[in-house]
């Protein structure tokens, strides 16, 4: 009996702002390594999540919505997803089970046909959010949107139908997570482990810090303020003599001064929720204590001006 090959690879997540992608892949990983948000737009980078399993290692690259920009941001976002297309396996088109099918889906799997000789698998989303017979329509209608090489419903947070009660598997863990890893695997080429053993990401800890205080950032802020959030951790490392504590010291920049005022909020009480709550996180993910000063600052209308997104990271 020959042993099955072993198959490692990368394989990306495309779709709408807001359809689960990032929720997927950490469910996949197992940990969390790229953030979540209710608010669009919440995914500004490609972070790439790793899914160890006996037979293949599969990279999962979680990408920002592909949407029409708007900004200088928007676009350079855009181009960031265009290029991971070109440079995955297999590529996982993600569409919501509890949405219809609308221009922004139609207009991805447009985009999607123009990418040749690269497999796409379709993964509906969220199917703890509706019954079978809603499942099953929007299953119909996502297959009518394009030769996918496989359609996958998934729930990355709970089974088929939780929300609805329409289902005896509601509340019992997620939904067909080992099918999308299975098939998504499939499509992998055969290869050595391309990360050792228990690498989880590639990100740098700076990076994932910056993102941890961003999302804590998000949280509850009024609508003109998401989009113009931006973190950059300025200095990060041990503090001297105290090996279970570390420092950070992290700006977050805002467009507009009375976008600084909603973040601070009254008296710094905002400000503080967001330390607390990004602490948190942030000791979790390092094993240690941690001291987190963040200073709010305002970048005019950074989204649209070329030096300061080369500044905050966002490079052409």
């Amino acid at each position: 009996m020959t042993t099955p090959e072993f198959r490692s690879g990368f394989a990306c997540f495309v779709g709408r702002p807001n359809v689960g992608k990032s929720t997927l892949m950490n469910a996949l990983v197992g940990t969390k390594v790229a953030i979540t948000s209710n608010r669009p737009q919440t995914t500004r980078r490609a972070i790439r999540g790793i899914v160890h399993r006996p037979d293949a290692q599969l990279v999962i690259v979680d990408t920002p919505g592909l949407h029409r920009p708007r900004t200088l941001l928007g676009e350079r976002l855009d181009s960031l997803v265009r290029g991971t297309l070109t440079e995955v396996d297999v590529i996982g088109f993600c569409v919501p089970a509890d949405e219809k099918v609308g221009d922004g889906d139609r207009y991805i799997a447009r985009e999607l046909a123009q990418v040749k000789g690269t497999p796409v698998v379709a993964i509906v989303t969220k199917a703890d959010k509706v019954g079978p017979q809603q499942l099953a329509e929007q299953l119909m209608a996502v297959n009518a949107l394009g030769d996918w090489a496989d359609i996958v419903p998934v729930s990355a947070v709970g089974g088929l139908g939780a929300q609805t009660g329409q289902s005896a598997r509601g509340g019992d863990g997620p939904y067909q997570l080992d099918v999308v890893a299975d098939v998504l695997t499939g499509h992998l080429p055969e290869g050595p482990p391309l990360y050792p053993e228990g690498d989880l990401t590639d990100e740098p800890e700076q990076i994932l810090v910056a993102e941890f205080v961003r999302e804590a950032a998000l949280e509850g802020v009024e609508q003109e303020v998401p989009h113009s959030i931006a973190v950059v951790v300025d200095e990060m490392g041990p503090r001297p003599g105290r090996e279970d504590l570390t420092d950070i010291y992290a700006h977050v920049f805002v467009e507009r001064p009375s976008q600084k005022a909603i973040l601070i909020g009254r008296k710094g009480a905002r400000l503080r929720e967001v330390g607390t709550s990004a602490r948190k996180q942030i000791e979790a993910m390092l094993g240690t204590r941690v001291y987190l000063n963040l200073q709010v600052s305002v970048a005019k209308d950074w989204q649209r001006n070329p030096k300061q997104l080369r500044r905050l990271g966002f490079y052409d």
